[in-house]
């Protein structure tokens, strides 16, 4: 492969630091429709798939700008690292989450309203344009996934794991964690009590007057569930790492070679999983996925003796010479889990810190940011 995706999203970086960065925190809950993006980032699908890491991306950022002018901008960029950590704390979520997707699918197969959301046909006039914007462009801003959710949940009264699952099939930043746990926040699960409700007024000044007077429900109550997600203890930590001849990498940590223990290892094993997956992609994404999965082997060839896999062939491996990067809690994990692969993990110096901190809302891990990026040398 010629191109090198991630100079591109190196290159992508610079550009939206060097000119649009100083204008993110007036105008990032503005959409203002596919072809114009320059409020936001367009990073989160390098991020999702390690691509680019935040750690690189706060630091170019606070090289042109003091943290107080981009304090917003830098509280974005760790929300994902939060949601993963609060999700870590409380795997039954994420495990309760994919149970009920598949009991859902089923009934909700030959469900009219719901075959109507998925194809566009609400007669709603923003959601059903946002439905074919996502799968056009594997995309929607964060303001307009709260909108869509919204209107999923309340206005068409569908259930929010069939929604979250309708956002990993077309997104490309799709991340387990963000994605099921936004939903359960807009629902009203997430936050105990308090659920987002989408107002017409509110799309009409953020799409910049596009949509007006959408007739959607107002005084929906919060979904409410009997189940109590108890936080358990992450017994997370990077030891023996020396000890290991191969290192395993899955779809989300795809520059590995910017890792500090990189040089130790002899063997770099790529796993690709198009298969063994409870969520539905559509083909763009899985090709997507396979794109970087060959760029990643590319970056890797020419230093050290690589091998892509599908992930079937992980129970092929020499357990006791390979450590396997952290997939986080997915579909990937749930392999492993499942097929009781006993890999030791090595862990994201910055998600050791942070993961600290998620045990809470956000608000508590907010106030810890200086410390986190103090610790990762920010």
């Amino acid at each position: 492969m010629d191109k090198n995706i991630r100079q591109e999203a190196l290159n992508n970086l610079a550009e939206f630091v060097n000119s649009d960065l100083k204008n993110y925190s007036n105008k990032r809950n503005y959409d203002f429709g596919p072809n114009n993006r320059k409020n936001t980032s367009n990073l989160s699908k390098y991020i999702t798939h390690g691509i680019i890491h935040e750690e690189e991306i706060i630091r170019m950022s606070l090289a042109k700008y003091k943290y107080q002018e981009i304090e917003k901008f830098i509280q974005e960029i760790l929300w994902r690292i939060y949601w993963k950590g609060w999700l870590e704390k409380r795997h039954g979520v994420w495990s309760d989450y994919i149970n009920d997707l598949i009991k859902l699918k089923k009934e909700y197969k030959n469900n009219k309203v719901y075959n109507d959301a998925i194809n566009a046909n609400t007669n709603i006039e923003c959601y059903d344009d946002w439905v074919e914007e996502l799968k056009n462009f594997g995309y929607l801003h964060n303001h307009t996934r709260m909108w869509f959710a919204s209107i999923w949940i309340f206005t068409l009264k569908l259930p929010w794991q069939l929604g979250a699952e309708f956002f990993l099939k077309y997104l490309l930043d799709g991340d387990h964690a963000s994605n099921t746990l936004s939903w359960r926040w807009v629902a009203g699960l997430q936050t105990k009590g308090k659920n987002y409700v989408a107002e017409s007024w509110n799309i009409q000044k953020f799409t910049n007057n596009k949509y007006k007077n959408t007739n959607l429900e107002k005084t929906a109550l919060p979904i409410t569930e009997d189940k109590i997600y108890k936080e358990s203890f992450l017994n997370f930590s990077n030891d023996n790492i020396c000890n290991y001849q191969n290192l395993v990498i899955f779809e989300n940590n795809l520059s590995c070679e910017n890792n500090d223990f990189f040089p130790i290892f002899k063997k770099i094993y790529v796993v690709k999983n198009l298969n063994k997956r409870k969520i539905e992609y559509d083909p763009k994404v899985l090709d997507f996925k396979s794109a970087l999965i060959q760029d990643q082997f590319s970056r890797l060839e020419n230093t050290k003796l690589t091998e892509i896999i599908d992930i079937n062939d992980l129970k092929k491996i020499d357990i006791t010479k390979s450590i396997s990067l952290y997939p986080n809690i997915g579909e990937n994990l749930d392999f492993i889990n499942e097929n009781v692969l006993d890999f030791k993990f090595i862990y994201r110096k910055i998600d050791l810190i942070s993961y600290k901190f998620c045990n809470k809302g956000y608000f508590n891990f907010k106030k810890n940011i200086g410390q986190i990026l103090k610790s990762v040398g920010i």
